[in-house]
């Protein structure tokens, strides 16, 4: 198969699995939840920052890819 091919298939694959984590959010309580994660409230404003979600889901899609890659 060509190299665009196989790219095609795991960007699909890769937002298969985004897309059902965000299906099956209300059912993972600690997503978007954990300790590294900053929110902020004030007068008339609200920040949300997931950093620790999105180191967590960085490490996992890093190590996918790097277990993919090594065919």
């Amino acid at each position: 198969m060509a190299p665009i091919g196989k790219l095609i298939i795991l960007v699909g694959l890769i937002l298969v699995v985004i897309g059902f984590l965000l299906w099956i959010n209300p059912k993972i309580p600690w997503l978007g939840k954990l300790p590294g994660d900053f929110h902020y409230e004030g007068k008339g404003i609200r920040v949300y920052f997931p950093l620790a979600t999105c180191l967590i889901l960085s490490i996992v899609i890093s190590i996918i890819l790097f277990f993919l890659g090594r065919r």
